[in-house]
């Protein structure tokens, strides 16, 4: 059932979270016309929205700037949300051994429409890292966590979320769908994807998934950096073996916890 035909569902507060989700580590700032540009909601719905959000603590007006920042409430919701995450507690030792011998970036993301987002991220001690870090968004079509986690879902819910991203980069949208097409072939081939400078030109990356026991989400893994440390055949015959195999240390671990 489309948002629009479901009686339940609030439009309201559907408009404020996605102004939420506005905001990034790069952007921490925003006025209403950026807010309304990011949206595609009207300036005075906008207005209307960031006042009642100020009012409430989910954002801070900053006067000088005429801009508004995420509030203390979103801060204090987010570390709820990650304190309760059982898996970031089991899957850190095993991420940072992987962190260690590859001597690049491994993170663990969830996702949230059109992005993932990094709930722990682990580093080798090389220097040449992605500079992400928790908290931080990665697109969903365009990386190797995300391709990941689109060819681990249900075919009804990727084509939602493809179809969101198609609405938001109709530019970018058929190389995306060639990426997430053959991602869906690779995982179900080796059990990981890839991602060689299709996010950024110099970055490279393998992803993979974790599927939490019972009624847990699915979760995205990746291993990535510099893309002249990370030469595809080191990715397609090592590095992506051993995130797959780190995947499934990480399932096992959460079943033993959780039977």
């Amino acid at each position: 059932m489309s948002q629009t035909h479901d009686r339940q569902f609030v439009i309201a507060l559907a408009r404020g979270l996605d102004i939420l989700r506005c905001f990034r580590a790069s952007d921490p700032m925003l006025g209403n016309q950026e807010i309304a540009a990011r949206t595609g909601l009207p300036k005075p719905t906008v207005s209307r929205l960031t006042h009642t959000l100020t009012r409430l603590g989910y954002l801070v007006h900053v006067e000088r700037y005429a801009k508004y920042r995420l509030g203390t409430a979103v801060m204090s919701l987010g570390y709820t949300a990650l304190a309760g995450m059982d898996i970031r507690e089991v899957a850190r030792p095993l991420m940072q051994e992987l962190a260690d011998y590859s001597d690049v970036a491994v993170a663990l993301g969830s996702h949230d429409h059109t992005s993932m987002i990094y709930v722990e991220i682990c580093r080798g001690k090389g220097a040449l890292t992605v500079r992400l870090g928790t908290g931080s968004r990665i697109p969903v079509a365009a990386t190797a966590m995300g391709r990941a986690y689109l060819a681990a879902v249900g075919e009804s819910e990727r084509d939602v979320i493809l179809d969101e991203v198609r609405r938001r980069y109709p530019g970018e949208w058929p190389a995306l769908k060639a990426g997430v097409e053959q991602a869906v072939r690779d995982m179900a081939e080796r059990g990981f994807t890839t991602s060689l400078s299709e996010w950024q030109t110099d970055v490279h990356a393998v992803g993979a998934v974790v599927r939490q026991p019972g009624t847990g989400p699915i979760m995205g893994l990746n291993c990535g950096g510099a893309a002249f440390l990370l030469p595809p055949e080191r990715l397609e015959q090592d590095l992506g073996p051993r995130l797959a195999k780190l995947a499934c240390d990480i399932e096992m671990a959460l079943g033993r916890r959780h039977p």
